[in-house]
């Protein structure tokens, strides 16, 4: 005994004076990860909450050690992410990073404080964790959650995991683990579950995905905990299997209209009925079994679809029954409800401190009258399905939420939030609209862009600094937060094109031609930044953006040619389109974040035999490309189209060889007129050539030929070679090409 105390005293005294908290260890392994070569030059400490208890930073320098404080592991973050922005100049980003510092880290001229006046700091979308993150792994999830802690996020999102705890749920149920997986929608397409519009699609799920993802999802919850985030997890608002009216006959489980044209639909049980509350109260218990809980309860009931019935008082029911099911289980209990499709008589029926609505747009509050005083987070939804391309309404977005702070139209405004249904795209949408969580003004845009090209940078070059003018005057500067600008190039091929998704549009609300200028002021100083990781991500979607402008004029120019009958004129036409096809899809072949073939081996390492790599590369290419089942009705195709290497030359480029070999082989005067369309644009069953083509698409998806999974080739070479090869076309284009005016700025 005596040994061992003495072992204990001696192990008592190497212990420092006062023990680390836990937010000062996340925030300590949050900087190791994130700057490990200069982490033994910082210190971190927790310090007290501002005034009313509002998130609070510092920053400063003391005997020659950077030291970060913070209320909490994310406000220690914030400050690390401060001090790298507006110090160091350094950015870590989710396309390239500049992380790069020789030599010991840069002082802070004087001591910052700053607190936030967002108590909530949303994030995520249920579509992000489909349309980006359907195959991350623990590597990758960790450093989002990195990245989110410097953005000042404390209230992400989070479903992983979320399929063990409906397998856990339904067997009490008495549905077998065969019947669940059946449905349990695929990998790719779990988002539009949980948001209670469809089922089985894409599946059936393989247990090893279920198994391996409640792994993930724990680990993820557990390190979102540990720096201070409050996950948002799952309520139940009502949607069941179709399949559990086989056991339950005489429960009031009701089929819901199918959404999207995507069968079978699901099924939506009465809260009248108590299986109602007997199941959600089983599900709530699973989930807090397997996930824990954080007491903040998504429900969204009817989302993008209708109630079985429309009154206020059901629907008041349905409000308040969503809230006596969470708050029996979890006296703390908070339901966090989309303002997408929200009802007034769902929000009355929730005592109005425990709602907290997340409008994601910034925009549906003024419908609503501030959500009808219940508190709520004003977002920004920038990007729908992860189409590719540049622009966003930098200077709304700047305003929005700043504009709102204090005042009496706004209601009880506690928040704000990134709500994307996709991410790695347009990083300076991102640090702008995040970077409001610790500001009580906006920004003046020209002085913000300036500092942020210097942080992506790390330096200050006058061809980035003009690059960046032009592009803030233009696709930066557009009337929509989220313009869709798409091309033809995505587009399932006809003559009469002006959008490739069902609610998208090839419009350009901005002078084409200033994205080439910026792509020439960008390459002029790739003498400087042509090693800078973050410089060439951005090089090579300025000039992919370019070549996709361009293909608007080129693809009329195709259409044009045929109608004239000239072969020859027709011939020319086709060659030069698809010739700028294949030259984009060179120029995407070398960067990583434009590779098909690194989304689909990313796709197959989830599959734990053969079969279910299948599986998950089926769902990867599916979600691409056709999204949903082919029938007369359908129209998901090409929602979320990419401008990826890969995708170009290997679906999109053969569909439009085989459209072009069509019309070639067409006598004169070939129309589209009679054939029939879906949401503006033609239907699998238009045509036998259409048939055909939609065949060919399934096949496609079914298909398993290899892309490269690496980038190949200099981006810099080949942004110039391209510039070289295609401005004679784009000056010869453009004066000639009806563009839709841009109109002039609104007043802000």
């Amino acid at each position: 005994m005596h040994r061992f105390a003495l072992a204990a005293l001696a192990a008592a005294a190497a212990l420092p004076c006062g023990r680390a908290t836990e937010a000062e260890d996340a925030a300590r392994a949050l900087v190791s990860r994130v700057i490990p070569a200069h982490a033994s030059q910082i210190d971190v400490r927790e310090i007290a909450p501002g005034a009313d208890g509002a998130d609070v930073f510092e920053a400063e320098t003391l005997g020659g050690r950077l030291v970060l404080g913070g209320n909490s592991g994310v406000s220690i973050a914030s400050a690390l992410g401060w001090y790298l922005r507006n110090v160091a100049r350094l950015q870590m980003s989710w396309d390239g990073d500049n992380m790069g510092l020789a030599g010991p880290l840069p002082p802070v001229p004087a001591k910052v404080r700053i607190s936030s006046p967002y108590g909530r700091r949303a994030y995520l979308n249920y579509c992000t964790f489909n349309y980006t993150m359907s195959w991350w792994d623990r590597a990758r999830w960790e450093r989002e959650i990195d990245w989110m802690a410097l953005n000042g996020v404390n209230m992400p999102l989070a479903t992983t995991g979320q399929e063990a705890v409906w397998q856990a749920t339904l067997r009490r149920f008495g549905m077998s683990d065969e019947q669940i997986r059946a449905y349990l929608a695929g990998p790719a397409f779990s988002a539009w579950q949980w948001l209670s519009n469809i089922e089985q699609w894409g599946g059936p799920l393989p247990q090893s995905w279920i198994d391996s993802h409640l792994e993930l999802g724990r680990f993820i919850l557990g390190r979102e905990r540990s720096l201070g985030m409050t996950p948002i997890l799952q309520g139940f608002s009502g949607c069941v299997p179709l399949a559990l009216r086989t056991g339950f006959p005489r429960a009031g489980i009701v089929p819901k209209a199918v959404w999207c044209d995507v069968p079978p639909g699901t099924a939506q049980l009465d809260p009248d009925d108590p299986l109602f509350e007997r199941f959600g109260r089983a599900f709530l218990e699973e989930q807090s079994r397997l996930l824990g809980t954080d007491h903040l309860y998504a429900a969204d009931p009817f989302h993008e679809g209708e109630p079985p019935k429309d009154t206020p008082e059901y629907l008041r029911k349905v409000g308040a029954k969503l809230f006596a099911i969470a708050s029996g289980f979890d006296a703390g209990a908070t339901i966090v409800m989309q303002g997408w499709s929200i009802r007034e008589g769902i929000v009355r029926g929730i005592p109005a401190d425990r709602l907290l609505v997340l409008d994601l747009t910034g925009e549906k509050w003024r419908e609503t009258q501030a959500f009808w005083g219940r508190p709520w987070v004003a977002g920004v939804l920038h990007n729908f399905g992860g189409r590719t391309a540049l622009g966003a309404d930098l200077p709304a977005i700047a305003a929005n939420a700043p504009g709102l702070l204090g005042s009496p139209k706004a209601g009880r405004l506690v928040g704000i939030g990134a709500f994307p249904e996709a991410i790695e795209q347009n990083p300076v949408v991102y640090d702008l609209a995040l970077g409001l969580a610790w500001r009580r003004d906006a920004p003046e845009l020209g002085a913000w862009l300036n500092d942020y090209a210097r942080a992506r940078y790390g330096g200050d070059l006058p061809g980035a600094r003009a690059a960046w003018r032009t592009l803030a005057r233009s696709v930066y500067s557009q009337r929509s937060s989220s313009p869709q600008m798409e091309c033809p190039i995505c587009a399932r091929p006809a003559l009469n094109l002006d959008r490739a998704s069902a609610w998208g549009d090839f419009e350009r609300d901005y002078d084409p031609a200033d994205v080439w200028t910026a792509w020439e002021e960008l390459l002029s100083s790739s003498g400087e930044l042509g090693a800078t990781d973050t410089y060439l991500y951005d090089l090579v979607d300025v000039a992919r953006q370019g070549l996709a402008d361009l293909s608007l004029p080129l693809y009329a120019q195709v259409v044009t040619a045929y109608r004239s009958g000239d072969r020859g004129r027709f011939d020319a036409a086709r060659a030069r389109f698809t010739g700028l096809m294949a030259d984009m899809d060179s120029l995407l072949g070398t960067r990583r974040e434009f590779l098909l073939g690194r989304w689909l081996s990313d796709a197959r390492r989830w599959g734990a035999a053969p079969a279910e790599k299948d599986l998950c590369e089926r769902n990867a290419r599916m979600l691409l490309t056709v999204w949903g089942p082919p029938g007369p009705d359908a129209f998901l195709y090409d929602y979320a189209g990419r401008q990826w290497s890969g995708l170009i030359r290997g679906f999109y480029m053969e569909r439009w060889r085989r459209f072009l070999d069509f019309l070639a082989a067409q006598p004169p005067g070939y129309s589209e007129e009679r054939l029939g369309v879906i949401m503006n644009r033609i239907g699998d069953d238009a045509s036998p050539f259409y048939r055909d083509l939609a065949s060919w698409e399934y096949a496609w998806c079914a298909g398993h030929e290899d892309y490269p999974s690496e980038p190949r080739g200099d981006s810099a070479a080949a942004a110039r070679r391209a510039l070289e090869a295609w401005r004679p076309a784009m000056r010869a284009s453009y004066p000639s090409f009806p563009w839709k005016k841009p109109s002039p700025p609104p007043s802000r």
